[in-house]
């Protein structure tokens, strides 16, 4: 009957994402298990890339096979291997399993089965369960029967993926480096996902590409997604920061200088854009650089020329550029610190970046990824979420996005370590490990129905006693949404109309409305 499944799975139009989904949730049902993930060996680790019973969190871990030896005894065989319920060897999933009241539960019967696609090891599937003895022998076999089945539908996925992408891999480069980059950027919000979609056309287009977002959401991830999905992505890709570089040495750096061309300068040295030739040069908050700078970036752009310091003659390079910017260029070229005809040189291709509090739950994906970091670097057994700080990540605005994220994580690791917490056992962070200024409106889980309240709701604005406790930002928060809600009640759900009578721009109130959980 599992067969039978799988197969029609297979001769299905489905997307990629939902054929492997539907195989771990199939797989699980089959064999009555707590959870079933199927990993995916990138390099020395396994990343998820679907799974069914695990918190949510766990689709962004990465194990590092050498730190686990379940996995690595899983991965070392072709046949099914099982562990027993008093087994010495750690789970990877203890306390990640979902329980039907979301309460964590431990491990206590596992097997698993390494996948080869094309003759390579490709990954591995793993089953857990909570009871001891759910998978007798005949549920070994079977499982060694079925793994066939399984690679075919992961070769039908990367074949699905080989034509979408129009051949935007090599030629010549093995589908598994294509997959472990694309593993770079976690998250699975749609707008993440459109955003990935048009990143992968505009690769090939050869176009300036000027990433604008806050500072942390990653801005380098993308550059680098960008040039590894480009013509160019054997070719060396440069970075430059642009705002560490002092005004006195900007230009070498850049363009580069000849022997004697400044005190110090004992011997020639290529610049960036040389080192950079046939690649694309990376220029990270290029809204620091100096005006005299961007002249002579502009010129390079224009003519495909550089001009080492202290030498005539201009030399050729054949560069691709793609620039990054935390700061709103267009003010900065209208107060006079960003030259217009560079700005309009760099954005040919705009690309803004969303801040982590527009991904919705891509924050708890981001989360598990560094758990599991932080989980490899303590040397504890297991590390989680409880429920609680899942709603607590979800309804935080996240000023500093991903980087905060990251910071936010690790702190509350090391304070559950010197709060008396034993490597050996499971570890669930609480909220005020996460020291985060909280608010009651868990914007993961509102429905989009529910997100604003429409005429006929009595709400005002919270008083002095209301928001007692509450740190300035909760209360600010809490002030602009119940504002907002006031003015749409009063319009009607007239959102333009209720954006005069909050006298601000429409376009404003909506990004505002976003940013609030209320779009």
């Amino acid at each position: 009957m599992l067969y039978e499944i799988l197969l029609a799975d297979l001769t299905a139009d489905l997307p990629s994402a939902v054929r492997l989904q539907s195989l771990v949730r199939t797989v699980r049902e089959f064999f009555e298990a707590g959870a079933v993930c199927l990993l995916r060996l990138d390099e020395d680790a396994l990343s998820p890339v679907a799974l069914d019973g695990l918190v949510q969190e766990a689709i962004g871990r990465r194990f590092i096979v050498a730190k686990h030896p379940r996995l690595a005894a899983i991965l070392a065989q072709r046949d099914t291997v099982s562990f027993p319920p008093d087994s010495s060897l750690p789970d990877p999933y203890d306390g990640l399993l979902e329980h039907k009241i979301g309460q964590p539960l431990h491990v206590h019967d596992c097997m698993g089965i390494s996948l080869y696609v094309e003759g390579h090891l490709w990954g591995a599937l793993t089953l857990d369960a909570p009871q001891a003895g759910t998978f007798d022998t005949p549920a070994k076999e079977y499982l060694q029967r079925l793994a066939l089945a399984i690679s075919a539908a992961i070769r039908m996925t990367r074949l699905e993926q080989e034509v979408r992408s129009l051949r935007l891999v090599r030629q010549d480069a093995p589908l598994e480096e294509n997959e472990q980059r694309q593993s770079l950027i976690l998250g699975q919000s749609e707008g993440l996902k459109e955003l990935l979609r048009e990143l992968e056309v505009v690769a090939d287009s050869e176009l300036p590409v000027l990433l604008t977002g806050e500072t942390g959401v990653g801005k380098d991830l993308f550059a680098h997604r960008l040039h590894q999905l480009s013509r160019r992505r054997s070719s060396p890709l440069v970075q430059v920061n642009c705002a560490a570089l002092p005004e006195s040495l900007a230009e070498s750096e850049l363009f580069g200088h000849v022997k004697g061309a400044f005190s110090g300068a004992h011997h020639a040295r290529a610049g960036r854009f040389e080192t950079a030739d046939g690649g694309t040069l990376f220029l990270d908050e290029v809204g620091e650089l100096p005006l005299s700078i961007q002249a002579k970036l502009l010129r390079t752009l224009q003519n495909g020329e550089i001009q080492r310091l202290g030498e005539d003659t201009p030399r050729k390079v054949d560069v691709r550029v793609i620039a990054a910017t935390n700061r709103h260029l267009h003010d900065s070229v209208r107060e006079g610190h960003f030259r217009a005809d560079l700005y309009h040189r760099l954005s040919v291709y705009p690309v803004p970046i969303p801040p982590l509090r527009e991904r919705g739950r891509d924050v708890l994906v981001l989360a598990g990824h560094f758990l599991e970091l932080n989980r490899t670097r303590l040397g504890v057994r297991s590390l989680r979420l409880s429920a609680e700080s899942e709603q607590a990540l979800c309804s935080y605005s996240w000023p500093g996005n991903v980087r905060e994220l990251e910071h936010v994580i690790s702190r509350a690791a090391i304070k559950a370590l010197s709060r008396g917490a034993v490597r050996e056992d499971i570890i669930t962070l609480e909220p005020e490990l996460l020291d985060l200024a909280l608010n009651a409106i868990n914007m993961c889980t509102l429905p989009s129905s529910a997100a604003v309240e429409m005429p006929n709701m009595k709400k005002t604005v919270p008083s002095l006693a209301d928001t007692a406790g509450l740190s300035l930002q909760v209360a600010t928060f809490e002030a602009q949404r119940n504002a907002v809600a006031r003015a749409l009640a009063h319009s009607q759900g007239n959102w333009a109309q209720a954006a005069r009578v909050l006298e601000v721009d429409s376009s404003n109130l909506h990004k505002l409305a976003k940013r609030l959980g209320m779009k």
